[in-house]
């Protein structure tokens, strides 16, 4: 395979194929049943063949497939148990690897982005082989010219034609597509890939971002972002990061390694937007490192959101009242903010019990985040037979809040997905603007 397939025929054939492949093994295991199989092995054999399908596929198409299911793997975390465990291995692969391009189509790219003597002007060694394979582009290991250690990010060719082709044909087939997890809605997952599309594609842009977040984190005790060097319409090439990367230590790591990468990457999408005036954007466990020298490493700044003077202050403001159980100040800040209509009735009682699960975290001096914790709120905030689901549906989104909170639900799933025990509650009032300003009951 020379490049990305492109052909948008080809790409939706394979997509395609997901869902009929599922209701094909679908229909075998109702044959099986019949032949006196037990029905739990029928399911397991049924959902982890639908995983090494879900892999094959979505990884050799890379492009916005694979991107769709990175995404998909940050919140595996809130499925139920018995459907989440034959995806978790699956899809926490695609945050790390994915089938490579051959040495011929990564030098063809090299040669025309750094020049046709690029393996002896610029770098001392480079490996064929890549380190890393994601959604558009690919990392190979190198030497550069001056003996530091190097990243080589390559977009794939055809990225593009790709992205929006998978993209729109995952969202065509979105209702067949949720029967590949249950219980997962992929409809929000597609319309956000699309809307970032653009800044996606473009590495100067990732490359001027990875510099800003590189220049004001140089030097920092708890953080690591490596320099780039070089970069082009589709090649960066950034230094070298070791490091233990987060989905290592979600599939095996220490009690240890859990509870300070947990605190770590929940200080760093706080501290992100106040020092640098953007939120890295792409909260999945591939992108962040656990250094040896206990700091947190971050890589692939190719989408981020502008905070050019950090944080919304109303965020520290909200969450404060919410903890203060100050029901009337809540419903106007939500309302000041645009998350509440003004043409919108609603008891601000109820908005303050509907939102106590989400603040649990910071009732507590140190809060341990679990898989079965967020079950638990998924379960409370989409139970029917509840008073308080009224109340979410009539909550609105305000454009301002909607990548923040995109990244912030995508980590809150990273966290339970590592399961560390950190203090969440100072993190946020040291971190999260206007939070200070506030005297806070006591936790629990």
């Amino acid at each position: 395979m020379s490049e990305l397939p492109r052909r948008a025929v080809s790409r939706t054939a394979r997509l395609a194929s997901l869902p009929l492949g599922f209701a094909g093994r679908t229909a075998v295991g109702l044959g099986k049943r019949v032949g006196g199989k037990p029905a739990e092995a029928v399911a397991a054999e049924l959902q982890a063949r639908t995983a090494e399908q879900l892999f094959k596929v979505l990884g050799e198409l890379k492009g916005g497939a694979m991107k769709f299911g990175q995404a998909m793997s940050v919140m595996e975390a809130a499925l139920p148990e018995e459907m989440a465990a034959p995806y978790r291995a699956t899809l926490t692969k695609l945050q790390e690897a994915a089938p490579p391009l051959p040495p011929a189509t990564v030098h063809k790219v090299l040669a025309k982005e750094l020049g046709p003597r690029w393996r002896t002007a610029k770098f001392e060694s480079f490996s064929d082989t890549p380190a890393a394979a994601a959604s558009i582009g690919q990392v190979h290991r190198g030497v550069w010219r001056d003996g530091r250690e190097v990243a080589v990010k390559i977009q794939y060719p055809g990225a593009g034609q790709a992205l929006l082709s998978d993209l729109n044909q995952l969202a065509r087939v979105a209702r067949i597509a949720g029967g590949w997890i249950p219980g997962m809605d992929i409809k929000p997952i597609t319309d956000e890939l699309k809307s970032r599309m653009a800044e996606e594609l473009d590495y100067n842009l990732e490359a001027a971002s990875q510099r800003r977040f590189a220049k004001v984190f140089r030097g920092d005790a708890h953080f690591a972002v490596p320099d780039v060097l070089v970069h082009s319409e589709h090649v960066i090439v950034s230094e070298w990061m070791d490091g233990t990367p987060l989905s290592t230590i979600v599939a095996s790591g220490s009690r240890a390694e859990r509870d300070a990468a947990s605190r770590r990457y929940m200080e760093f999408l706080l501290v992100g937007p106040a020092r640098a005036g953007l939120l890295h954007a792409d909260p999945h466990p591939g992108n962040f490192r656990l250094l040896p020298d206990g700091r947190l490493g971050v890589i692939d700044y190719g989408a981020v959101n502008r905070l050019p003077q950090g944080l919304p202050p109303a965020m520290g403001a909200l969450v404060a009242a919410a903890l203060c159980a100050e029901a009337a100040e809540l419903e106007a800040g939500l309302r000041s903010e645009g998350f509440i209509k003004p043409s919108m009735n609603l008891d601000a009682e109820a908005l303050l019990e509907y939102l106590q699960p989400f603040i649990e975290p910071l009732t507590h001096d140190e809060f341990t985040f679990s898989r079965g914790w967020l079950r638990s709120v998924a379960a409370h905030i989409n139970d029917v037979r509840r008073p308080e689901f009224l109340v979410g549906m009539k909550l609105n989104l305000p454009p301002a809040y909607l990548l923040i909170h995109r990244v912030w639900l995508g980590g809150i799933g990273v966290l339970c997905q590592l399961g560390g025990t950190v203090p969440a509650r100072g993190i946020v009032v040291e971190h999260m603007p206007g939070m200070r300003m506030r005297h806070l009951p006591p936790p629990v």
